[in-house]
């Protein structure tokens, strides 16, 4: 049995930028309610609450139990804002789930059994998550808390796709009905060295051409640049301090 994770919300009264500044000032992050072809309702949680159920995972993937001034609704979390610099939760989206319309939200990946597969004992190997979530569509009773992975069996060069996940009955990817391109890697098992050359070949690709190149032919030194060797100078440039006349110059006029 699923565990049912409960938050505590009241209704406010008050809307608008200024009214939703006091409510912060007073401990509080606005949010909004929405769905299930009901109108919205604006509602307010407290600072200290939230910061406790945003430090769980359950609280960006399964349906919530919403205690809203002693009644008790369902609804996802859709949104959250964060202050750019502080810990400060600043808005939060909330959408209610009726039980007869599937729904879209990513769940977490859980990778298991990665140190016990023949990639994870091999030294000089890396396995690489290229992602952590993923996109569902389900009946909220079919929600699972994670997508779970097996990696017992993952050997070297093994990449596994967004279509080798095994989901729950009811559950499926929806992005791949779009096509083949969009059945995404999700776990690649590579010797480090690979991962080394395909770093510094990207590297090597961000260097503008421009620097490698040498200046270009008739181009004038940089200032203060010695000629090159056997090099005439320029056209109506004094000779170097010290330096021969050129053959057959005449020598310099006395002041």
């Amino acid at each position: 049995m699923a565990t049912i994770h409960e938050i505590q919300a009241e209704l406010r009264g008050n809307e608008g930028k200024g009214a939703s500044r006091r409510l912060r000032r007073d401990g509080m992050v606005p949010a909004v309610l929405y769905g299930a072809k009901q109108d919205a309702q604006a509602i307010q949680l407290t600072q200290k609450n939230t910061q406790l159920y945003q430090a769980h995972e359950w609280f960006y993937a399964t349906i919530l139990h919403m205690q809203i001034n002693g009644t008790s609704q369902k609804v996802l979390l859709r949104d959250i804002q964060r202050h750019p610099f502080k810990t400060t939760i600043m808005h939060l989206d909330f959408q209610r789930v009726s039980e007869t319309e599937k729904l879209r939200l990513k769940v977490p990946l859980h990778f298991l059994n990665q140190e016990k597969s023949p990639a994870g004992k091999l030294a000089g190997v890396t396995i690489l998550h290229e992602v952590n979530e993923v996109e569902i569509y389900c009946l909220p009773k079919d929600i699972p808390e994670a997508v779970n992975i097996d990696l017992i069996d993952l050997k070297l060069n093994d990449i596994l796709h967004l279509s080798d996940l095994k989901l729950p009955e009811g559950v499926t990817i929806p992005s791949l009905k779009l096509g083949k391109e969009h059945d995404h890697a999700v776990v690649i098992a590579k010797e480090i060295r690979a991962v080394e050359e395909v770093v510094a070949a990207a590297d090597a690709a961000a260097v503008p051409a421009s620097a490698l190149k040498a200046p270009a032919k008739g181009a004038a030194a940089a200032k203060g640049a010695a000629p090159a060797k056997g090099a005439a100078p320029a056209k109506g440039a004094a000779p170097a301090k010290g330096a021969a006349p050129a053959k057959g110059a005449a020598p310099a006029k006395k002041k």
